[in-house]
């Protein structure tokens, strides 16, 4: 029998390998996507945002995957690899795309989905092999990793493209590889099964929401939130690409200022939140973290000059640092037991849901009156979405 300290010791070992090829597969959604789409495919703005929202659709489809591992009686490791799996071969797809944009989005839309699809499964292997007091600094650990290698990747990525775009299919043929080391690595990590049923329902990881007062205000404050974050987070790259908005960056300088900036400073600060996780009152935790997004948000697109870019996107890195932390493992605070899975289904979910709407609504927001009124708008949210917490903000315990 696998003792506890076992389990704990090789899911740890086999997460941070899977760090590495996690890492390089980040890039695609915060840099790569839009900019190949922009330079290689000159895709129009509703196809842009199209990209943007692929990610949310694996979200929104997480919330099934729990019921998916209970009705099948598969373990959880086998289904995140063969998640994995196909999310390599829509890399693969897309990398044969050509000049072929319907090609590439095809290919996208395997690649991307299956990246977001899994939150929920890890949230349950977290929970059942981290004990509770060390889980947000074991995470974080990992999360160092991760972002170490996506600074590389974005580095060496960027210098790629910026070469000769012509050798952008290396680009989405290193995400293919880095897929399948991913699906390697979770069939490593020790077995998690959940508890087998004849018959589910779809939604019925939902009656949490009813059943649970402060998982339910904390959604709808986060559903706030989200939205009011995605609504910036979906212009980044544009902002910076689009002639219009006054910037004329090469394909190095939009990979430096979306990706390394913020991935550096994310290294920085990772194990610092990881450690006040464990230890800190959640909801203060959260409202520090809703602020420095918000004053990120504003200087990024209000300020004047490539300083408050760097400022800007700086400040969104040191937040989602954090924000990195608590959005995996929240849940792990509020649901016990096998519900870990349940909960985190049902933000993954919610998240889904705004993040598939907000790109939209940001670039046409952008379009008709300007990306500034995008930021003013979505940090506008986020402060509303922080005065929602209230007093629990200031009680003691977390």
């Amino acid at each position: 029998m696998v003792r506890v300290s076992d389990v704990q010791k090789r899911t740890f070992v086999w997460d941070t390998a899977r760090a590495i090829p996690t890492g390089v597969t980040e890039t695609v959604g915060t840099t790569f996507a839009i900019l190949l789409a922009d330079r290689i495919f000159d895709a129009g703005p509703q196809a842009k945002a199209s990209l943007v929202a692929i990610p949310s659709v694996g979200l929104l489809l997480s919330l099934f995957i729990v019921q998916f591992v209970r009705r099948s009686g598969v373990s959880a490791n086998t289904v995140l690899a063969f998640i994995f799996g196909l999310s390599g071969v829509g890399f693969g797809v897309a990398s044969f795309a050509g000049d072929r944009f319907e090609i590439y989005l095809a290919g996208m839309l395997f690649g991307l989905i299956g990246i977001t699809l899994t939150p929920p499964l890890f949230a349950q292997i977290y929970q059942q092999h981290y004990p509770e007091k060390k889980r947000g600094s074991l995470f974080a650990m990992t999360a160092f990793v991760r972002k170490l290698f996506a600074v590389l990747a974005a580095l060496v990525f960027g210098w790629i493209l910026t070469r000769s775009l012509a050798d952008y299919p290396l680009v989405l043929r290193s995400y293919a590889v880095a897929s399948i080391l991913m699906a390697g690595c979770v069939l490593m990590i020790q077995r998690v099964d959940l508890t087998g049923a004849q018959s589910t329902k779809l939604f019925d990881a939902f009656r949490h929401a009813v059943a649970d007062r402060d998982f339910r205000k904390l959604l709808i404050s986060w559903m706030v939130l989200g939205f009011g974050n995605m609504l910036s987070y979906s212009l980044f790259v544009e902002y910076i690409t689009n002639e219009q908005y006054g910037f004329s960056l090469n394909e190095g300088e939009v990979s430096f200022i979306t990706t390394v900036i913020p991935e550096s400073v994310f290294l920085i600060f990772v194990l610092v939140w990881g450690r006040f996780f464990d230890r800190m009152n959640f909801y203060f935790l959260r409202a520090i973290l809703n602020l420095i997004f918000a004053a990120g948000i504003l200087c990024y697109y209000l300020g004047d000059g490539m300083w408050a870019l760097y400022l800007g996107i700086g400040l969104h890195g040191v937040a989602r640092a954090g924000a990195n932390v608590v959005w995996a493992l929240w849940v792990t605070k509020f649901a016990e037991g096998e519900h870990v899975a349940e909960y985190m289904s049902v933000h993954t979910f919610l998240t889904g849901c705004r993040g598939v709407v907000a790109p939209f609504v940001s670039f046409q927001i952008a379009s008709a009156i300007g990306p500034k009124w995008v930021a003013m708008t979505g940090a506008s949210l986020i402060v509303i979405a922080t005065a929602m917490l209230g007093r629990k903000i200031f009680e003691r315990s977390s």
